[in-house]
């Protein structure tokens, strides 16, 4: 089985001219370069518009070809490259919308989401004259060029590892058919600033609230046991609170 094409190189072409110009046919310069005659064939009449073969020459023609080939980025065209800036920029559209209008509209480009998140990243919509901080156009993005996740991700940060599941809970709890059953939450005000702490009975519904002055373990405890020290014993028999560090 034949290996993949391997273009030839400068010091080929230089081998080719060497043989060529003196006399030898196509089929022993193709056996001393180890290449078939075909590919010299194809060299040499590629290159039959130069008065005689010439290695460089041919190899800057091989070369502006090369460039000319391959897909074109979309980006390079300046009308589209227009119309995503100002939907980026101005109208805040994400990549995806913008991706989809495109073609929704039946334009004569076919442009990717991913390659205009690509372009984001890269700089090519950062502005002098508009500050996003050192990290350009990324910070307009939605999720401020945070890492994006699949669609199943379960986002870990900021919860606390399971070590007592909800299966574990008393059935008297899970039917509401005592007292003494509570759930624990957090009802938050300004991110960082003081939150309320509220634990509410299962069966009767009925409220106990505090405010601490932030959402952080240790007041959240500390206003716990604060809400729950004047009850009895007997109507303080399990809590269970949401997986927030504050708990």
């Amino acid at each position: 089985m034949m290996s993949l094409y391997k273009y030839l190189t400068i010091n080929e072409r230089g081998q080719i001219f060497l043989l060529y110009h003196q006399g030898d046919s196509m089929r022993s310069i193709a056996q001393e370069l180890k290449r078939s005659p075909s590919t010299i064939s194809r060299e040499l009449a590629r290159n039959k518009d130069l008065s005689t073969y010439s290695p460089s020459a041919a190899q800057e023609k091989y070369t502006t070809n090369k460039a000319k080939c391959g897909r074109k980025y979309l980006l390079d065209n300046p009308e589209l490259k227009t119309l995503v800036k100002k939907l980026f920029l101005t109208e805040q559209w994400s990549p995806e919308q913008i991706a989809h209008r495109i073609q929704l509209e039946e334009s004569v480009f076919t442009l990717s989401f991913n390659t205009i998140y690509r372009a984001i990243y890269r700089g090519e919509f950062n502005e002098a004259n508009l500050s996003y901080g050192n990290r350009g156009a990324v910070r307009k993005l939605r999720h401020k060029g945070r890492t994006r996740h699949t669609k199943n991700h379960t986002e870990k940060r900021g919860k606390i590892a399971i070590t007592h599941t909800i299966h574990e809970r008393p059935e008297t709890a899970n039917n509401r058919s005592t007292v003494g059953h509570w759930e624990a939450d957090t009802v938050l005000g300004k991110t960082g600033k003081a939150c309320l702490v509220t634990l509410t009975d299962r069966k009767t519904r009925f409220l106990l609230a505090q405010k601490v002055e932030k959402k952080i373990s240790i007041h959240v405890s500390d206003s716990m046991i604060n809400l729950l020290a004047g009850l009895p014993k007997r109507k303080r028999k399990s809590i269970t609170p949401d997986r927030g560090k504050e708990f």
